[in-house]
């Protein structure tokens, strides 16, 4: 019985999540499917490997903001400059990953 569920998500954060959570679970399935028949070993079942993000300007906007809530506008706008803004969308989209990887360790 194949049941097939069309959801529509705008948040990228859950989507990844739902899609390493559906991978996993294929993944579990064909396990138990060939354990019938073999034997598995623990190294050979993998967790499943995670995709290159595609990191959104809201994703950036949504951690700079909180930031600059958190009282450290300062910071915030010298993380901009460095990646040669003066405000963030002035920053190329392909920078979004490194800029949002180093605002989280802000």
């Amino acid at each position: 019985m194949d049941i097939n569920i069309n959801v529509r998500i705008d948040s990228p954060d859950i989507m990844n999540s739902l899609l390493a959570l559906s991978e996993a679970l294929a993944q579990i399935k064909t396990a138990a499917e060939i354990k019938g028949q073999t034997q598995i070993k623990p190294e050979e079942v993998q967790a499943p490997k995670e995709k290159n993000k595609v990191v959104t300007l809201e994703e950036v906007r949504g951690l700079l903001a909180k930031l600059s809530q958190a009282g450290k506008q300062q910071k915030v706008k010298a993380l901009i400059e460095k990646f040669g803004g003066k405000r963030l969308s002035d920053i190329p989209k392909q920078k979004y990953g490194e800029l949002l990887k180093e605002a989280e360790a802000i």
